[in-house]
């Protein structure tokens, strides 16, 4: 049976806080006053006024409980119902015009309780308006229920006076099970849902980290909803629960519950028709438009949620975009697109900058006995089309999957590569490198783009796009020992068969036959155990090719680390260089933070001044990342130079001016291939008769997909390879 409570019409509006929450001394409009910061003074209705407004089919419960400003016209208030303490800002006779609507100011047709008016509001056909504080030249129209509870969260995962612990939001990311979960709240960054979310083994750390959410928000209710200035509500059905700020746009929604929804005039966002949001957050300037349902989330800043695609119990980083597919239970770092409609991505960790294709199927973790499987994806992960995976799965960084059905649990450690299931031999196929060897253009493009797509107005975390960056660079080096491994493993058995092969002896000889560029390697099936959890084999081709790109691309990456320091610190020749390298050089651990990298050793740091009591909110992480992305140029130079020594095998005191000589040299090599591939792969669409033959004339052909000589792209990076190549040579005549 449905409980209908009975009380009397003169309480309608009043005792929004009970009283035993109301402080002493306090009445319940006393959060309400140190929310409503419009500066606007109120005064009582004169009697003319009153006269109006009766005339102009308003009511009221009590008259002396509607406040008003000086500017106030009662002509523009007509056909209202209001309850408890109502006040009013300026009211003239203006109509305000958004997009193709025009309203006339004033308030029309609407029940209000209890609510808060900026100056020049439009307020029309709000059948009810309860609980709002609304900033100046708001236009409200046509909208069912617009009302907070006096317990309101707005998404954030706190717990109010009066309240049990078991009524907490929380957002079970990573993980099906919840033993992942973490708070939500509005100021959430990426890095702390990984932080919160990864080390589930710190019980102190984690105690903490719910002590510094609930501390960021007062406990007592009260609390009233509100909608910023200049912010537009339209033809929608429910509202509740909501702090809206302003400059938003929100049209046709049908339920929007327990929400903030960040906006501003510099990163307004907007919510479209069909849309149904509950327990979450919007960051600035987010969209969600067209029947999309978002259940327990964070969307961070510039981020967007299109089409019915539906965003459960996950973190959506910034400037991310899904529409249409499916997506739960995951931690998303900034810069993830998925856009079609049989997608699905479940339990994961996706560390940015990756695109799931059509028919993607991440997620298929029933192979196990209860909802416990996880998959992690280093930066650029990108399942093609039709891609199944199974739970436990983590695969580094840009790593792309050819087009099947992965039918077991996977574990690739090699960077760059092409994963691929050879269903004729019954194998799986890694080609390490494969972005360097045939799509340059597509992996250049990818740092390119999302720098330019990168739309954030405050850049609390510093986020690297770049393709060779610390993490990926530890990744590759680790993926040089273990070709040499596995190509030594492979030569030494074929020599003989029946001797026993330790893993020291076969990198030895594996490391012999790579650095010599002995094409007899390509002759070998290189074979790689521990990637996938089967008995068939998983074969590595192009291991010669890939180990030759990624010695060559280690020293690039040390090379272009030395020209900017050496540009940054004016250095005059190679003297005051070395003497400007006031650190031992060694190749450090490094974390993907939310898609800022930060040295592993700083993470631990962090940790304990957390556990330690140091660190005491989430204001005091944040300042860490600052930090971080403070230092991250320097940490980014010293890790470079690092890894260039180990890739040449000397130390810092055999490092000469020839030496230096001869990598910038080869750098310029490098830069050089590198354009020249990003040219050639791009190239090759204008040169395919399978990709041209829809086109009669290459005169239709350079309409629809523009002249490959007028690729901006193309362009940018030739004029890049131009500045470096006087760069190289300036300091050539100078580091001696």
């Amino acid at each position: 049976m449905n409980r209908i409570n009975k009380k009397a019409i003169d309480a309608l509006g009043y005792n929004f806080i009970a009283p035993e929450y109301l402080p002493a001394g306090k009445d319940e409009y006393h959060l309400r006053d140190l929310q409503n910061r419009s500066g606007i003074r109120y005064r009582g209705l004169t009697a003319w006024e009153i006269e109006v407004l009766v005339r102009n089919g308003n009511t009221s419960d009590n008259w002396n409980k509607l406040l008003v400003s000086d500017a106030f016209d009662p002509n523009l208030v007509k056909n209202c119902k209001f309850f408890g303490l109502v006040r009013i800002g300026k009211l003239e006779a203006y109509y305000l015009e958004y997009h193709n609507l025009r309203m006339p100011v004033g308030l029309y047709n609407s029940t209000i309780i209890s609510c808060d008016f900026g100056d020049n509001v439009v307020v029309d056909n709000v059948n009810y308006l309860s609980h709002f504080i609304i900033g100046s030249e708001v236009i409200l129209v046509n909208i069912h229920e617009l009302a907070t509870t006096n317990a309101a969260k707005f998404g954030n995962g706190i717990v109010k006076e009066g309240e049990d612990e078991d009524i907490r939001i929380w957002l079970q990311i990573c993980n099906e099970n919840g033993g992942r979960k973490v708070i939500p709240f509005n100021r959430m960054l990426p890095g702390d849902a990984w932080l919160w979310s990864k080390y589930r083994d710190d019980e102190v750390m984690l105690e903490k980290f719910v002590l510094f959410t609930q501390k960021e928000y007062d406990t007592r209710r009260g609390y009233y909803g509100k909608i910023g200035d200049r912010t537009i509500i339209k033809n929608t059905s429910m509202i509740k629960d909501v702090w809206i700020g302003s400059d938003a746009y929100i049209k046709g929604a049908n339920k929007l519950k327990n929400l903030t929804v960040n906006s501003s005039a510099e990163a307004p966002s907007q919510i479209g028709e069909g849309c149904e949001m509950v327990n979450g957050i919007m960051g600035y300037g987010c969209k969600a438009f067209y029947g999309v349902k978002a259940v327990r989330f964070i969307m961070a800043s510039q981020s967007q949620l299109k089409y019915g695609a539906r965003l459960l119990n996950s973190y959506l980083g910034n400037n991310s975009t899904i529409s249409c597919c499916e997506v739960l239970n995951s931690l998303i770092f900034p810069s993830h697109e998925q856009h079609h409609n049989n997608s699905f991505l479940c339990a994961a960790v996706v560390m940015g900058q990756s695109n799931m294709a059509a028919g993607a199927t991440i997620g298929s973790n029933h192979n196990s006995r209860s909802p416990d499987g996880e998959l992690i994806a280093g930066r650029g992960f990108w399942p093609g089309l039709c891609v199944s995976l199974k739970h436990n799965s983590k695969f580094a960084s840009f790593n792309i999957l050819a087009k099947g059905d992965y039918p077991y649990e996977l574990n690739i450690p090699l960077p760059f590569s092409l994963i691929s299931n050879d269903l004729s031999k019954d194998q799986l196929v890694v080609m390490p490198a494969y972005w360097f060897m045939y799509n340059l253009y597509a992996i250049a493009r990818n740092e390119w783009k999302y720098n330019d797509r990168d739309a954030r107005i405050e850049k609390e975390q510093r986020l690297e796009f770049a393709a060779l960056a610390p993490d990926t660079v530890n990744e590759t080096i680790k993926a040089l020992t273990l070709l040499e491994l596995y190509t030594g493993r492979a030569f030494l058995t074929r020599e003989n068969p029946n001797k026993e092969i330790t893993d020291a002896m076969a990198v030895k000889s594996g490391k012999k036959l790579l650095e010599s560029d002995k094409e007899i390697v390509d002759e070998l099936e290189i074979v790689a155990d521990g990637m996938e959890n089967s008995d068939r084999k998983t074969v590595i081709v192009k291991a010669r090719q890939a180990y030759f790109i990624f010695r060559e691309l280690l020293i690039y990456y040390g090379a272009i680390q030395c020209i900017q320091w050496i540009e940054e610190n004016g250095l005059k020749n190679f003297s005051s260089f070395i003497q400007s390298i006031a650190f031992t050089p060694k190749r450090n651990e490094w974390l993907n933070v939310g898609g800022q990298l930060i040295p592993e050793k700083e993470v631990k740091k962090l940790r304990q001044e957390i556990r330690s009591g140091k660190i005491k909110g989430w204001d005091d992480v944040h300042a860490f990342y600052a930090r971080q992305g403070q230092a991250y140029d320097t940490d980014k130079f010293e890790h470079a130079f690092a890894v260039m020594l180990e890739v040449l095998g000397i130390t810092i005191n055999e490092f000469t001016a020839e030496i230096f000589s001869d990598v910038l040299n080869r750098s310029l090599k490098t830069k050089t291939w590198l354009t020249e591939g990003i040219y050639e792969s791009r190239a090759k669409d204008y040169c395919n008769p399978f990709r041209t033959m829809v086109f009669d004339t290459k005169e239709e052909m350079d309409q629809v997909w523009g002249k490959l000589e007028d690729n901006g792209f193309i362009s940018l990076q030739q004029a890049e390879l131009k500045s470096y190549k006087k760069k190289v040579k300036a300091l050539l005549s100078v580091m001696k």
